[in-house]
């Protein structure tokens, strides 16, 4: 329950639509709509994550208050079937995150060329599909909020990471260029770029490298191994708060935006 010094976000009765939320990032950024009186639909891959994902939330919100559907956010079909549905079970949609995506490791001549084209289809492709079909219910609500997970390599690519950060270059790039269009339409577009946080993704990472090592320690090094200046790993509802806000009255001037929750690492442009 919130307390009277407590900021009021305008989020209350809004629709928010998370591409990718039964976990991690976009599952934390659910649970916080909810806790603001927000309407939450999410979507992903698997049913038995998905079940799981619904659980949770319900400890956050009633159940009228959440749609779940399974989704591959690289299927146009799938995509349009889910953010229709979710905008016909709630009456529109406010508030659409693109939350879904994973990394693939491998230097240039190690990426095979179907880890590109999942790479171009899931940082690409599935931003698109999602953005055409929230677009037209997005504008009968007379504008609203796209949040875009993106992350510093973009800006600071990685050898290592070659197909995700040069995807997440043009993902950036795209970002921009739909800020400018769709303030037309009272929609403002914004990145949240992340830095190292720690996710499910991360978490099997850990499990595969150092299954031994005690979690914390094994997030401490790694901390220190990435010169993360604020000196630790950060956490998932950490990026949540940001997607919130910028889902929020409260960020009614700030389009076109990168907001980078890294905890200072990362470059100045």
């Amino acid at each position: 329950m919130k307390g009277n010094d407590e900021m009021d976000l305008g989020l209350k009765e809004k629709v928010a639509v998370i591409m990718g939320g039964t976990s991690g990032v976009g599952l934390k950024a659910a649970e916080m709509f909810l806790d603001e009186g927000a309407k939450v639909a999410i979507c992903g891959r698997n049913k038995e994550r998905m079940e799981k994902a619904k659980s949770q939330l319900l400890s956050f919100g009633d159940k009228e208050d959440i749609f779940t559907s399974t989704c591959d956010v690289t299927s146009k079909s799938d995509v349009d079937s889910f953010i229709n549905g979710a905008a016909e079970r709630f009456g529109g949609i406010d508030i659409l995150v693109n939350a879904a995506g994973q990394s693939v490791m491998g230097y240039f001549f190690d990426i095979t060329d179907a880890q590109w084209e999942e790479q171009i289809q899931l940082k690409y492709f599935a931003i698109i599909y999602a953005v055409r079909a929230a677009h037209p219910h997005l504008v009968k609500r007379g504008g609203g909020r796209i949040i875009n997970i993106n992350a510093t390599l973009a800006k600071e690519p990685e050898r290592h990471m070659v197909a995700t950060a040069a995807t997440r270059a043009g993902l950036l790039n795209l970002s921009k260029t739909l800020s400018q269009e769709l303030a037309l339409d009272n929609i403002l577009v914004n990145s949240v770029s992340l830095g190292l946080i720690r996710t499910d993704q991360w978490e099997r990472r850990r499990l595969k490298n150092a299954p031994d090592m005690d979690p914390e320690r094994y997030y401490r090094e790694l901390a220190e191994k990435r010169n993360i200046p604020l000196g630790r790993v950060g956490e998932a509802e950490e990026v949540a708060s940001v997607i919130v806000f910028l889902g929020s009255d409260k960020a009614s001037y700030v389009a076109g935006s990168t907001i980078e929750t890294a905890g200072a690492i990362g470059k100045a442009l």
